[in-house]
């Protein structure tokens, strides 16, 4: 396997960043490492890419101790930080054959302009970093994290400040280097990960809370079926909240409502039954499925 983490606890002070958190990441797999801000995750990819020691627990990349063998780790890995830092009086393919040099990459010259054609750097190689936008600026940093071929690819963020044509291209090129580099990415936009990963790990509070493909964390989420229904007449909250198995209402404009159910039984037939009991018509009454968004929000929450 690429990364294996094993019962890792990080401790700022009196704080536990992270507690007792445990999995592993395989060759070809890309997986979203989701949370709230403040639930860990940029800590634990500082740990993994030998930046930050962990309080206790093991950490290996390709076989290699983050501790006893971090020369070798960072020669393995490549790293988009949250916050991108670049030499903004540096041009862009200066700065990029400046990067190879650090990694004592012999004749650079070809392998950085392939990542300023691969990041669609082009157009921009002869300027300097600071002149650049802030989507051109994470294009930079993702040329950095790929300049020595990493096998492994940790990503904080990486398509922040980028426009949605950008977005588009990025993520490509995220899910063409998947294909034969482990690639673990840490995002806020729930479309990217359910485009991209493979596979998803929420953490919480610095522990884990789901670790499964995109499909199986939706279906093994706690039931929330939320209802949307449109009557003919005004009704109530108190009336509705009286059906057999509906948790909760909301009032959404226009007689309309989204009704919430922890039933596993579809409850539209009783909704149904309900609106002929007391003399309602129901215009439209359809599921609204769960997206990966609510998942989150009910994981973390």
């Amino acid at each position: 396997m690429s990364i294996e983490i094993t019962d890792v606890t990080k401790i700022y002070g009196s704080q536990k960043a992270l507690d007792s958190v445990s999995f592993r990441i395989d060759q070809g797999e890309i997986v979203g490492f989701l949370g709230p801000n403040g639930a860990g995750k940029s800590t634990m990819m500082k740990i993994i890419t030998s930046f930050l020691p962990q309080t206790s627990g093991q950490v290996s990349v390709c076989g290699n101790d983050v501790l006893l063998e971090s020369m070798e780790v960072r020669r393995n890995v490549g790293y988009l930080p949250e916050n991108n830092p670049l030499y903004y009086d540096m041009y862009v393919k200066e700065y990029l054959s400046f990067v190879a040099g650090m990694y004592k990459m012999k004749n650079s010259g070809p392998r950085v302009d392939e990542m300023i054609g691969l990041t669609g750097l082009v157009k921009e190689y002869k300027k300097k970093i600071g002149a650049l936008s802030k989507g051109y600026k994470q294009r930079v940093g993702l040329a950095q994290a790929l300049i020595h071929d990493p096998k492994v690819l940790i990503l904080d963020e990486p398509t922040s400040g980028l426009d949605p044509n950008q977005l588009v291209e990025i993520r490509a090129l995220i899910t063409e280097i998947g294909k034969e580099k482990t690639v673990m990415l840490s995002t806020h936009i729930m479309q990217e990960v359910e485009s991209v990963c493979d596979r998803i790990i929420i953490i919480k509070e610095g522990k884990i809370v789901a670790d499964d493909g995109v499909d199986e964390i939706k279906k093994g989420a706690k039931e929330l079926r939320t209802i949307l229904v449109e009557f003919d007449k005004s009704i109530s909250v108190e009336d509705l909240l009286k059906i057999n198995g509906v948790d909760d209402t909301k009032d959404i404009g226009d007689n309309k409502w989204l009704v919430s159910t922890r039933e596993t039984e579809d409850i539209r037939p009783v909704i149904f039954q309900f609106a002929v009991d007391n003399g309602l018509s129901v215009l439209t009454m359809n599921e609204q499925k769960q997206s990966l968004e609510d998942v989150f929000k009910e994981l973390t929450s």
